[in-house]
């Protein structure tokens, strides 16, 4: 972890690394928002990493939607997630999925990807798996747009968690 001032105080190419994990492949990110420094606390840097994701074009940012794995997925079998989505998706408990529960989340992944051109999106932190697939079974019933905008806020959640775990909370005064 680092402190706001060792983040603030990092080249672009560091800064950019060092926050490359908080949106899944997507480094442009933190790339634009270290021109928004100095930040003057996690909730400031979070902001200008957000503001960066809103402002940018809607192909940017259907890429970086479908830079997102599924959730008990293809690729979490194969253990081909990103740390912070290995993490992420076993807090929830989605590496211990019985096979009826692998087979549901296989289809309703599928389901949603052939509905709304992208994978299903949410913040797993603090929920169950039976969490995520009731959300799962009733966002899929949403219309496109309103799944596009939850996508968005849902990795805006997922960012803020992450965030919580690169920094120091001992200058994160407010």
């Amino acid at each position: 972890m680092k402190t706001l001032a060792e983040l603030n105080a990092l080249p672009v190419d560091t800064f950019t690394d060092y926050c490359a994990a908080v949106y899944e492949h997507s480094p442009w990110i933190p790339r634009q928002a270290a021109a928004l420094r100095p930040f003057a606390n996690a909730k400031a840097l979070l902001a200008a990493l957000s503001q960066v994701l809103a402002q940018a074009e809607r192909e940017q940012q259907l890429a970086l939607i479908r830079a997102h794995p599924d959730l008990a997925g293809r690729a979490a079998l194969r253990g081909e997630l990103t740390a912070a989505s290995t993490s992420e998706q076993a807090g929830a408990g989605l590496d211990q999925c019985s096979a009826e529960e692998l087979a549901r989340f296989t289809t309703l992944n599928d389901t949603y990807k052939a509905r709304f051109g992208f994978p299903f999106i949410m913040a797993v932190k603090n929920a169950s798996r039976h969490q995520i697939l009731a959300a799962f079974e009733t966002r899929i019933h949403n219309s496109p747009d309103a799944e596009f905008a939850m996508a968005l806020s849902q990795i805006n959640r997922i960012a803020a968690f992450r965030v919580a775990d690169l920094v120091t909370a001992d200058e994160d005064t407010n």
